[in-house]
């Protein structure tokens, strides 16, 4: 299997270090929308979508301007996932299956850019996105103008096999597993991808800042408010964030999150 890194959507927040931990609190952060693409014997498959073309062209439609405030995202047209896949040469219709971590509008997307793929996500996570009568911080993290062209929806519940100390493992292919890590949002699930070089794990939005996996973890100041202000289940966020860091230290697995640019870069670095 072939994986490609892409960065589906740059954001460049103020504060600097404090976001993401370099140089001065006076310049800008920069923040990434991590995706994969996986060519498989099946045709292509996406993990997560970050932004999509209506995004970026007409953002106040599902971006809301509180969260464009915060987030300062670039809207590049050209760091869609549509736009990258036509530029390997592939076609809307390759992409056969968008995998998704979780429906946060950085997440979900470039759905309407992929309408004849199958959408995976876990039940409870679309039954939340899908309410009637969002509010408050749920009407802007699941804007339903993201999903108002019917994704061909495919549930998933966090039932099935045992996966390296982790429960409730459902396998999509025998390659692609979707992982319950549930706390950001009450459906949240990571996504691992067994490639010719062992395990990667996409832990979507499981934590922030890549040092929160190493042997002494640590969150920026920023982020860690961020984490915190947007939980659904901080206990079970936190005790997730434990079980990955288990995880990469006893089995090796390499892990991933959604908005690191140094775990984006490492990769992108490496051959496809």
């Amino acid at each position: 299997m072939k994986v490609h890194h892409l960065n589906c959507g740059t954001m460049r927040p103020f504060g600097g270090k404090l976001v993401d931990g370099k140089g001065s609190v006076f310049r800008r952060a920069e923040l990434v929308c991590h995706c994969l693409l996986l060519e498989t014997d099946d045709g292509l498959v996406l993990v997560d979508s970050g932004l999509g073309v209506d995004d970026v062209r007409r953002p106040a439609e599902t971006l809301s301007r509180g969260w464009r405030r915060m987030s300062q995202p670039v809207l590049d047209e050209n760091e869609t996932a549509i736009r990258q896949v036509e530029a390997m040469g592939f076609t809307r219709d390759d992409v056969r299956h968008v995998v998704l971590t979780h429906l946060d509008l950085d997440h979900g997307g470039g759905l309407r850019d992929f309408p004849n793929a199958e959408v995976h996500v876990l039940r409870e996570e679309l039954d939340n996105a899908l309410r009637p009568g969002k509010r408050g911080n749920d009407a802007v993290r699941y804007p339903d103008e993201q999903w108002s062209h019917g994704p061909k929806w495919v549930t998933h519940e966090p039932r099935g096999e045992a996966w390296f100390g982790f429960e409730g493992v459902r396998e999509f292919r025998p390659d692609i597993l979707l992982v319950p890590l549930f706390g950001h949002t009450h459906g949240h699930t990571g996504v691992a991808v067994n490639t010719d070089d062992g395990w990667l794990l996409h832990a979507g939005d499981a934590y922030f800042f890549h040092e929160e996996m190493s042997e002494n973890p640590r969150c920026t100041p920023a982020l860690t408010m961020m984490q915190t202000r947007v939980e659904q289940n901080r206990s079970l966020r936190l005790a997730n964030q434990d079980r990955l860091r288990e995880l990469k230290r006893t089995h090796g697995i390499d892990i991933v999150n959604a908005h690191d640019k140094t775990e984006l870069t490492r990769h992108q670095l490496q051959p496809a």
